[in-house]
């Protein structure tokens, strides 16, 4: 029963620390890549919609982004997405392609993405203490049902101690290898 419940809490991190990686893809590294733009949502007929859904971006060059709409009459609903995203992008569009120079960070904006990733490692910590504290609970439910005894209850939290501080390492790991990419010149 307890590694049952030791295994979903694990699956539950697992998916935290993947949630994490799929943020920091989008924060900016001063070079194009599409995960960039991808997740902006586009007001596209009355429903928000990711513009990964709506075009093909691609990155031919290393500081530009090429947006291909399926539909060309949503190349103006597109451009205001990336607009009002707030990722420091000026979208230009031709009539057929929107094309995104992306400009090369200042030391004061990758200070102030490193930041952003600490915020969001910390957010992730957060995350993982609320699956322990649930799991915690259960555990002390098993206990409180006599479906478990209390030496099993003290193993329980042994090993969820043990899974919560790999977890909490893992998510460090993550930060401090985007605040490397994100120093790099």
């Amino acid at each position: 029963m307890i590694k049952d419940s030791l295994r979903e809490t694990e699956a539950r991190m697992n998916k935290t620390i993947k949630s994490l990686e799929d943020d920091f893809r989008g924060l900016r590294t001063g070079r194009a890549a599409p995960a960039l733009v991808e997740r902006v949502m586009v007001n596209y007929y009355g429903a928000p919609t990711p513009l990964k859904q709506l075009a093909v971006i691609s990155a031919p060059e290393p500081q530009m982004l090429v947006v291909r709409p399926y539909d060309p009459g949503s190349i103006g609903n597109i451009v205001k997405a990336v607009l009002q995203a707030d990722l420091g992008l000026n979208p230009s569009n031709d009539g057929n392609v929107i094309r995104i120079p992306v400009p090369r960070l200042t030391e004061e904006r990758r200070r102030d993405l490193v930041k952003v990733v600490k915020r969001r490692v910390e957010e992730a910590k957060v995350a993982l203490r609320n699956i322990r504290r649930d799991t915690l609970e259960d555990m002390r439910d098993f206990e409180n049902e006599k479906l478990i005894s209390k030496d099993d209850l003290k193993r329980g939290q042994d090993e969820l101690q043990k899974l919560i501080k790999r977890f909490n390492e893992k998510a460090d790991a993550v930060g401090s290898r985007k605040e490397q990419e994100l120093m790099v010149i």
